[in-house]
């Protein structure tokens, strides 16, 4: 029977699921709940005499020293989007097929986006904080309808959110890594040099997937180009955006405020100094963390090892002796 790890179920997502029991019809599988998975030497005792990987977490780095320790791997199914963490170039060199579950969450994490937006531009749990203590702070406060949105990136959340945003009464500039064929134009939105939506959006939200081309986008650079009045938003990667100069923005005026799902090291560390600065709302990465989107993406993941296994396999990001550009993997 095919030999199937799933390393990295914790938190728990997979487990006594209709997917697990869907996996479990396709080979011998073991599921591991334990954390650990983020530990080098442990994924690969793991996963070692593994064909088929379920790969459930991000923080499970399927980086070249992992790969060559895996001689009989065949195939990584990534539960999400993100391939940040797999060591694409190295997968296919080793004939590893990487599958994923594209546009599963997009708009679980769309919705998380604007939840953020007004979260930070309204001050909300600052507010709810002080009504708490019992104070009745009505303070003048900000609103959607009339800012600049600016988006960068349109693949599958990008382009909800502009769907979601567009009813508010905001103007949209977009901008993407690459052609923009047009995008922007079929959401009503404006398409500008990434330089010119920092300067000109009112709020800015990240939608690039990961690479090394886009690891540090926005520079400490591009940070100074924006408003002082300016909000960032990121349900994207954490590793976007130099992080020391997103503190200073922030610690010093120079940027009214931040909407984070994502971090460059998660769980954040308990001395992070985004911790300490009021004007900031924080969630654990959990924005496609819905009911919905867990049953539908595992459901998914599952099906991409069943067709891997039939001879057809489906969702494909890297094919082993093959090369693609990390271009590729951006909208």
């Amino acid at each position: 029977m095919t030999r199937i790890v799933v390393p990295d179920d914790f938190p728990t997502a997979l487990t006594d699921t209709a997917a697990e029991q869907h996996l479990r019809a396709l080979g011998d599988v073991t599921v591991y709940n334990e954390r650990g998975a983020d530990n080098e030497t442990e994924l690969i005792r793991r996963i070692g005499d593994a064909e088929v990987v379920v790969n459930i977490r991000a923080h499970a780095r399927m980086n070249a020293t992992v790969l060559a320790a895996c001689d009989r791997l065949r195939l990584i199914s990534v539960w999400g989007t993100g391939t940040d963490h797999i060591d694409l170039a190295a997968c296919r060199a080793r004939g590893v097929t990487v599958t994923n579950t594209p546009g599963v969450n997009a708009h679980a994490v769309a919705e998380h986006t604007m939840a953020l937006m007004l979260a930070v531009t309204r001050r909300l749990p600052a507010i709810d904080a002080a009504v708490r203590a019992g104070e009745w702070p009505r303070g003048t406060l900000a609103q959607l309808e009339g800012k600049t949105l600016g988006i960068v990136g349109l693949g599958a959340v990008g382009r909800r959110v502009a769907a979601l945003a567009a009813p508010f009464g905001m103007r949209l500039l977009a901008s993407t890594h690459g052609d923009d064929a047009g995008r922007a134009a079929v959401l009503g939105a404006r398409h500008a040099p990434i330089e010119t939506l920092l300067r000109d959006s009112d709020i800015v939200s990240l939608h690039l997937r990961l690479s090394d081309e886009t690891k540090g986008f926005l520079s400490r650079d591009r940070l100074a180009l924006m408003k002082s009045s300016a909000f960032l938003i990121n349900t994207a990667r954490g590793a976007l955006v130099d992080r020391q100069a997103l503190v200073d923005a922030l610690r010093e005026g120079r940027l009214a405020g931040a909407g984070l799902d994502v971090f460059h090291e998660e769980p954040i560390r308990a001395d992070d100094p985004l911790l300490a600065l009021p004007n900031v709302v924080l969630t654990p990465h959990n924005a496609g963390m819905t009911a919905e989107v867990i049953d539908v993406g595992l459901r998914r993941a599952v099906e991409n090892v069943a067709s891997f296994l039939s001879g057809k396999p489906t969702n494909i990001v890297a094919i082993p002796g093959t090369f693609m550009t990390d271009k590729a993997l951006l909208r």
